[in-house]
């Protein structure tokens, strides 16, 4: 008696595949945190790496290659040899996409070519732009979309539906029935939740950018990657010219007759010919076990049938190139009309503010990482290209002096990973004080929390006594006044996050450019009322007579 193996469909093999990466995706997002060990031990940043749109406009933008990126060529080199098979088989983006797709009903409407060559249209704005150091590659790469979404929205409001049933049982339930729900709470805590609470202004943005990738399944399936992901058509290009093709390139008679292809194909792949395009067949296999006779196989002999011919035009290629090159110039003009935020504060190791957008892909890992919810995302602060960017919010969170993990999982060294002892030197900003808010100043009160929370073995935050007369007794008294040593203030912000006074801070951080040169100029004492008016985008600091 014989045994014989059960055959295994083809496109198990891709589901499996599919499966595997989206778990190693999530367990990566979630060890993209603080453990406390002050290091990341996993490639965190692993996915952005392997892509080759990310590493294009990075290299464009920074005029440079980057070492980090070099991953994206191990894509780029399969895929010439397998054609689109990242898009079917290791993006997590189109794996949540097809089993979103299982709870969504089926649009039987046959696709709009049309909207296939908008992905065409889109990449070749992100790369034009790049050119001129316009990044908006954070808007439209998949792996920037599902990972910003997931950090800055997804995952804190998961751990706030998660453990609020808990806190309220511990709350408000006899002692036996908390003990029973301890372990459970502990297992998620370890397994399943963030290391800590963390919230994030604009969150909602992230996530409705998200939420309207998966919205577009309803209009036709698996939308996003047909007709509008850049990536996925940077990596179609390269697959154009594969060694390994579907045979036979063409829909057969049969498949014409009976079923409709131009639908069933969940790339719709086959053009209105049923001709298949290699730059759109993502090797989900479908079509092999569909298949009644057997007939499809995938192999690397040359085709007899040429492909369908490629889709973008002269016209499209000419007027993505003029769009992306116009984005820099409408996002140049809003600099000028608006100019850099004097508060609008880099991570440590950032590089100088025009190296740091060209190279930072938006992508929310140094927000997730940071221990104390100080990296919040920019909206329109910083311009068009500046978008989703991080930027710090002493009032929210400080630096931590010991804490490099912003760098560690920065994908394409827009913050740069500095030695501890150098970015516990890293100037990020200078604190200033706000003497309508501060209490020695305004009440003459004595307070001396920003001094006593500052991290430096030399104190940055010194005191000098003053005598002056009390708002309200009228009576002299002596007060501790704080200034700043100048020379010695890094920025981490503590004192900010610190100060005792409800709403805005008496000690905020401003850019150490930003800083008039009335208050540069003495190397002891930095105190001011009120913050300069923006100054330019030029990171260099403006000579006395700019009119500061």
């Amino acid at each position: 008696m014989s045994f014989r193996l059960p055959h295994i469909p083809s496109k198990w093999w891709r589901r499996a595949a599919q499966l595997l990466c989206l778990f190693v995706f999530l367990w990566l997002f979630r060890k993209t945190e603080s453990d406390g060990s002050g290091s990341i031990a996993y490639g965190a940043n692993i996915f952005f790496r392997l892509d080759p749109l990310v590493a294009a406009s990075a290299v464009l933008a920074g005029v440079k290659f980057i070492a980090a990126l070099w991953p994206a060529l191990i894509t780029v080199a399969l895929t010439l040899v397998l054609g689109r098979f990242f898009c079917g088989w290791v993006c997590p983006l189109g794996t949540l996409l097809d089993i979103a797709s299982h709870a969504i009903p089926k649009n039987t409407t046959p696709p709009n070519p049309r909207w296939r060559v908008v992905k065409y249209f889109l990449l070749g704005v992100v790369l034009a732009s790049a050119v001129l150091s316009c990044q908006i590659v954070g808007y439209l790469d998949p792996f920037s979309i599902l990972v910003r979404g997931m950090a800055v929205a997804v995952d804190p409001w998961m751990n706030r539906a998660v453990t609020a049933p808990f806190t309220l049982i511990y709350q408000q339930t006899p002692e036996s029935v908390s003990n029973f729900t301890e372990p459970i709470y502990a297992f998620l805590k370890a397994h399943l939740l963030p290391f800590q609470q963390n919230s994030f202004v604009f969150s909602i943005v992230s996530f409705v950018i998200l939420a309207g990738v998966f919205a577009l399944e309803f209009a036709e399936r698996r939308f996003w990657c047909r007709n509008i992901c850049p990536a996925g058509a940077l990596i179609g290009i390269f697959a154009r010219f594969s060694l390994l093709r579907r045979f036979p390139a063409r829909a057969c008679g049969r498949c014409k007759a009976e079923t409709d292809y131009t639908t069933r194909c969940r790339m719709g792949a086959f053009d209105g010919r049923g001709l298949l395009q290699p730059e759109s067949c993502n090797l989900c296999l479908d079509c092999l076990d569909d298949c009644p006779i057997d007939l499809p196989k995938f192999t690397f002999d040359k085709p007899k049938t040429a492909p369908a011919p490629f889709e973008p035009s002269r016209r499209l290629f000419l007027g993505s190139v003029v769009t992306g090159m116009a984005l820099p110039l409408v996002s140049g003009a809003m600099h000028a009309a608006r100019g850099l935020p004097p508060d609008l504060v880099r991570p440590p190791g950032a590089l100088p503010e025009p190296d740091f957008l060209d190279l930072c892909v938006r992508c929310a890992e140094c927000m997730k990482v940071c221990t104390t919810n100080a990296l919040q995302p920019v909206l329109f602060e910083d311009g068009l290209d500046g978008a989703f960017s991080p930027r710090f919010m002493g009032r929210i969170g400080y630096c931590e002096y010991n804490c490099t993990l912003c760098a560690q999982v920065c994908p394409t060294g827009a913050i740069a990973l500095l030695p501890l002892p150098e970015k516990q030197k890293f100037i990020m900003a200078k604190a200033v004080f706000d003497k309508e808010l501060c209490l020695p100043f305004k009440k003459a009160e004595s307070c001396i929390t920003c001094e006593e929370h500052c991290p430096l073995p030399e104190k940055a935050i010194l005191f000098k006594d003053v005598e002056v007369t009390h708002p309200v007794t009228k009576q002299r008294v002596i007060v501790k006044r704080p200034y700043i040593v100048w020379s010695l203030c890094i920025g981490c912000g503590i004192c900010e996050t610190k100060c005792p006074i409800e709403g805005k801070s008496a000690v905020r951080m401003i850019r150490e450019e930003a800083v008039p040169p009335a208050v540069r100029s003495d190397p002891e004492i930095m105190d001011m009322v009120n913050l300069p008016a923006p100054p330019s985008r030029d990171p260099k600091p403006r000579p006395a007579s700019d009119g500061y």
